[in-house]
């Protein structure tokens, strides 16, 4: 189906449109039950012929243009009251019932803090001429109240704290936290998108309201995204820090498939400037060769690469509880292992021509030696658990 996309070069907008053209392309394959056509880009930039060329072909519409920070609050009006209107009438021009998604806003519950926001009230009065209209044609009509729209691509310094946040804390500019304590309910532009699909394969998650909070509801008259994420300033900020120095301390904080935390590190990266994107690692050099911590995080350990000159035996120590695997990417080495108090060796010749884990076993001594006369051995190595200088759990012993 063609979908018409307004907005189109906004946050959300951007977002969408490079996600259905990946689709479209075949490039992503986990919905296979929705075949996008033709995307229709419309925006500031578009002229009324193309709003009217559009909407007679349109078979979905997603519609994200809007006002949100006007020089004049009757702008507000103008942009999420008017534009709607006129997106409407060239539908019905065409007589053309395709499914209409609005995005609105929290804000248009005019509950709470909101209860006096002339853009939640330019918000409702859209939302309210989306329904006449359904009711009017029987088109279908999907209403989202986003919370706070959070995600790569986000304008800074515009109308997003945490886009600001972002944005500043990667590039060390200043950011001012008025209070700490105040709560912020976040929808990200993944989560966002995975809930439009749904919604275009006639799957929305619909809900009432109860104030500013969605109530699930089988026939609700409202939709959804069902995945938010709620955290104050404080923490917000604090975890940008711990990115931002990562670089330095190599620290990664957990972040289990689906968190918040994970969703805003992401963000966070697409912030960096081009002389961030890169940085340098404190290579361990003497004439052995090298060994390079790259990465330690907080619950999946420590990552390391170690680098072995010709005839370069390392190692040659045990642990009591550490585990390590070591997996050799390039050269030809032996791995040997002994249990303390034994005299039984284990050997194991690797190689990068055939990538193999070697288990470093907890009470075993452990070597590996570059077999090369020529060449130096690459391995990688994992240990459960970031190396602890005033607790190293490392005893010198030779296999």
């Amino acid at each position: 189906m063609n979908i018409l996309v307004t907005g189109a070069k906004g946050f959300a907008g951007r977002n969408i449109v490079e996600n259905l053209k990946c689709i479209r392309d075949g490039k992503n394959r986990t919905r296979p039950g929705l075949s996008v056509g033709e995307i229709y880009e419309y925006d500031l930039d578009s002229t009324p012929e193309d709003l009217d060329a559009y909407c007679a072909k349109a078979g979905w519409v997603c519609h994200l243009a809007g006002v949100n920070r006007p020089k004049d609050p009757a702008e507000f009006r103008n942009g999420n009251f008017g534009f709607t209107s006129q997106l409407l009438d060239t539908l019905k021009k065409h007589s053309n019932k395709a499914p209409v998604m609005i995005s609105s806003s929290v804000q248009a519950t005019l509950s709470g803090r909101f209860g006096d926001s002339e853009y939640g009230r330019s918000k409702r009065d859209g939302e309210e001429l989306m329904f006449a209209y359904g009711e009017e044609t029987g088109a279908p009509v999907y209403v989202y109240r986003f919370p706070n729209l959070a995600g790569k691509w986000i304008r800074p310094n515009y109308n997003s704290a945490i886009g600001t946040f972002c944005n500043n804390i990667a590039n060390d500019l200043p950011i001012t936290v008025n209070d700490p304590k105040v709560e912020l309910e976040l929808l990200f532009i993944d989560d966002l998108i995975e809930e439009l699909f749904d919604c275009m394969e006639g799957r929305p998650h619909r809900c009432e309201y109860d104030g500013v909070n969605p109530v699930p509801a089988e026939n609700g008259r409202y939709c959804f995204c069902p995945v938010t994420h709620k955290a104050t300033l404080g923490r917000i900020v604090e975890l940008l820090e711990t990115f931002r120095d990562q670089p330095k301390t190599l620290r990664m904080p957990s972040m289990p498939a689906g968190s918040f935390e994970k969703k805003l590190y992401s963000m966070f990266l697409s912030y960096l400037p081009k002389e961030k994107t890169i940085f340098d690692l404190k290579m361990n050099v003497d004439d052995r060769g090298s060994f390079t911590e790259l990465l330690k995080t907080a619950d999946c350990g420590q990552f390391s690469v170690n680098i072995s000159k010709p005839g370069v035996t390392k190692g040659q120590h045990w642990h009591n509880t550490k585990w390590e695997f070591f997996i050799v990417v390039s050269g030809h080495g032996l791995i040997r292992e002994r249990k303390i108090g034994k005299n039984e060796i284990r050997e194991f010749e690797v190689s990068g021509d055939k990538i193999q884990a070697v288990h470093m076993l907890p009470g075993y001594a452990h070597s590996i030696i570059n077999l090369s006369e020529t060449e130096n051995l690459v391995t990688l190595m994992w240990a459960n658990e970031p190396f602890d200088p005033d607790r190293p759990d490392t005893f010198r012993e030779l296999v």
